[in-house]
């Protein structure tokens, strides 16, 4: 996988996402508001969150400034980016670079309720007229 956050491919395990989505809800926060964060679900040492902080950030995922004590942790990629990176990774392995194949997959394998269908009948409608590809 290429490290660098220009790329486009960035992926990252499920602990990783977790840690993602507390920065990117808070916009900044220190490990320690991290750790405090993740307590009811996973109950991760404050060295753990630290650890996985620092490899963020040394992909360049995230970057940390100094206030007191304390390191501030900011994220450098949205969730947007992160989901378009993971979604087409996926797209390109599994199921040879086909969106349709992923869709038809997704119906398939998952109860889709007619509000949803509705929902995907209006994002393809949508796509189709303004013409992206």
């Amino acid at each position: 996988m290429d490290e660098d956050t220009g790329s486009g491919d960035v992926s990252l395990s499920e602990l990783q996402l977790e840690l993602m989505r507390v920065l990117w809800a808070r916009g900044e926060a220190s490990t320690a508001d991290v750790a405090e964060a993740l307590r009811g679900g996973r109950g991760l040492a404050h060295t753990t969150v630290a650890t996985l902080l620092t490899r963020l950030e040394k992909r360049g995922l995230v970057c940390s400034r100094r206030e007191g004590r304390a390191l501030l942790y900011t994220p450098r990629v949205s969730e947007a980016e992160v989901q378009r990176s993971m979604v087409g990774s996926l797209v390109d392995r599994l199921f040879a670079g086909r969106a349709s194949a992923l869709v038809s997959h997704l119906l398939d394998a998952r109860r889709v309720d007619a509000g949803e269908l509705a929902e995907l009948q209006a994002l393809l409608k949508q796509r189709k007229e303004t013409g992206h590809d």
